[in-house]
C-alpha cells in the first residue's frame, strides 16, 4: 500500500518522533510499501535529497511546556491549495499524522485529507494543556473526528489526550534499534579507569530535571569519592549554567561531553555503570532509557508515568520521587555499592529492551492499519487487499 508519514516537527532538526518516522518507514519498506514522508525543514533542499520527503512550511523554534519545539505557525498552511494537490496527485492509501492537532501542517494535512484511511499517534504526555481546551470547539473536535484510528505510545499518552478527546486509542510503543543500541559495542577507554561512572543523556532543559543529579551526585561524590558524572547533550545557554556551577560547587569528577554523535552514543551508555534520568514530568515514554537498557546498563530514574511505563522498580532499575535529591543520591549509592544488583538489573533490561524492537513496533502499526481497513467503507485497493492477506512479515512484499 502506499503510506503518507506525517511529522509537524522540523525534519532536519533530530527530534523523537522523527526517529520514530524515519523508523516506521525504513521498516515498512521492506515490507514492500511505497512510503513518503510530509514534514517543514529548516533546509527542504537537503531534506528532500533522497526523494521521500515532500517539504511544506518553514518552522520557526517556539518555547512551549519547557521545551523548544521546531515547527510551522502560519494560519495559510492548513488552507493551503498546494497540500490538497499533492495528496490528490499522491493517492494514498494510509495518511498517518504524529501529533495530528500540533498546528499547522499535522492539522493542514488532516484538514484536506478524503478518502485516505487517516490515523493519528499521539506522543505527548501533560499535567494539562492551554491550547486543547480553547480551540477544541472552534476546530479541533472537527479535525480530530476526521481520524479513523487513534494510537497513543504509552498509558501516559493515552490519558493526557483523552482527557480533553475522549476515544478508543490502540496503545502502540516506541521502538528502539536493537542493532544499534547493543551491549557488544566497546566501552570508551577513558572511562574505564576503575571509576564508577553515572551517565545522563539528554538536552539541559529544565524538565528534564538535570539540577536534582548534580545536586545528588554532590552527595554520592562525599560517599563514595571513586565515582564519575558524564553529561552528554548539546551545548547551549542552560548547558554553560549548569557546566558554571559543578566549576562553582568544586564537584569533581564530572565531564561536560557536549553533544555525541548518534553513532558513539552506544559506547557511553556501555561506559556507564548506571543510567540516570531525573526528569520531573512531561515524559509520555523513555526513549533514553530503552537505549541505555538495551546495552544492558541499569537505571534510576525519577518515578513519572512515562518512566514508570518501561522501568519496574526493583527490577531493571530504581524509581523515585521526582525533585528529591536525597531520594535519587540514595537510589543512586543503592547500586553503585552493589556490582552484583547492577549487573543483575542490566541484564533484565537488555532483556526487556528487545520487546521493543523496531520491527515488532513497525508490524504493530502495520496491523493496526489492516484492522481498520477490515471496516474502512473507502475504496480498498488491490493492493491493500493484499496487504492484510500476505503482508504481515517483514519482507514480505506484493507482488
Amino acid at each position: 500500500m502506499k503510506i503518507a508519514l506525517v511529522s509537524p516537527y522540523d525534519y532536519a532538526y533530530p527530534s523523537g518522533v522523527n526517529i520514530h518516522i524515519s523508523h516506521l518507514q525504513d521498516n515498512f519498506t521492506r515490507m514492500g510499501h511505497q512510503v513518503k514522508i510530509i514534514a517543514p525543514s529548516s533546509n527542504p533542499r537537503e531534506t528532500q535529497r533522497n526523494g521521500d520527503v515532500i517539504v511544506f512550511g518553514r518552522p520557526i523554534p517556539i518555547h512551549a511546556s519547557g521545551s523548544v519545539v521546531r515547527s510551522p505557525v502560519s494560519p495559510k498552511l492548513v488552507f493551503s491549495r498546494r497540500i490538497g494537490d499533492m495528496l490528490r496527485q499522491e493517492k494514498f492509501d494510509v495518511i498517518h499524522i504524529h501529533e495530528p492537532l500540533m498546528p499547522t501542517l499535522a492539522t493542514a494535512v488532516l484538514h484536506h485529507a478524503s478518502q485516505e484511511l487517516t490515523v493519528g499517534t499521539f506522543h505527548a504526555f501533560r499535567a494539562r494543556s492551554w491550547g486543547y481546551p480553547f480551540w477544541k470547539p472552534i476546530c479541533l473536535n472537527r479535525w480530530f473526528n476526521k481520524l479513523d484510528g487513534r494510537i497513543a505510545v504509552s498509558e501516559a499518552a493515552l490519558q493526557f489526550v483523552s482527557k480533553y478527546f475522549p476515544a478508543d486509542y490502540k496503545i502502540i510503543p516506541n521502538g528502539i534499534d536493537l542493532q544499534h543500541f547493543t551491549g557488544d559495542v566497546t566501552p570508551i577507554p577513558e572511562y574505564c579507569d576503575g571509576k564508577l561512572n553515572i551517565l545522563f543523556v539528554g538536552r539541559m532543559e529544565k524538565r528534564k530535571g538535570f539540577k536534582y543529579l548534580l545536586g545528588a551526585y554532590e552527595r554520592v561524590k562525599r560517599e563514595l569519592p571513586e565515582c564519575r558524572l558524564i553529561v552528554v547533550g548539546p551545548q547551549g545557554r542552560s548547558w554553560q549554567k549548569y557546566r558554571g556551577l559543578a566549576i562553582k560547587r568544586n564537584l569533581k569528577d564530572v565531564v561536560f561531553a557536549g553533544y555525541v554523535s548518534y553513532e558513539d552514543l552506544p559506547r557511553y551508555y556501555k561506559s556507564a555503570d548506571i543510567f540516570c534520568s531525573p526528569a520531573t514530568d512531561k515524559e509520555s515514554f523513555g526513549i533514553v532509557l530503552l537505549e541505555a537498557m538495551a546495552v544492558g546498563t541499569p537505571i534510576v530514574a525519577s518515578d513519572i508515568a512515562g518512566y514508570a511505563a518501561v522501568v519496574h522498580h526493583g527490577v531493571n532499575g530504581l524509581l523515585v520521587k521526582p525533585r528529591d535529591e536525597q531520594a535519587l543520591a540514595n537510589a543512586l549509592l543503592q547500586l553503585l555499592q552493589d556490582k552484583s544488583l547492577r549487573e543483575s538489573m542490566g541484564n533484565i533490561a537488555e532483556l526487556k529492551a528487545k520487546d521493543y524492537n523496531w520491527e515488532t513496533v513497525a508490524q504493530q502499526v502495520m496491523s493496526y492499519y489492516n484492522d481498520l481497513l477490515q471496516g474502512y467503507p473507502g475504496k480498498v485497493s488491490e493492493e491493500i487487499t493484499c496487504a492484510q492477506q500476505g503482508s504481515t512479515q517483514l519482507g514480505t512484499a506484493c507482488k
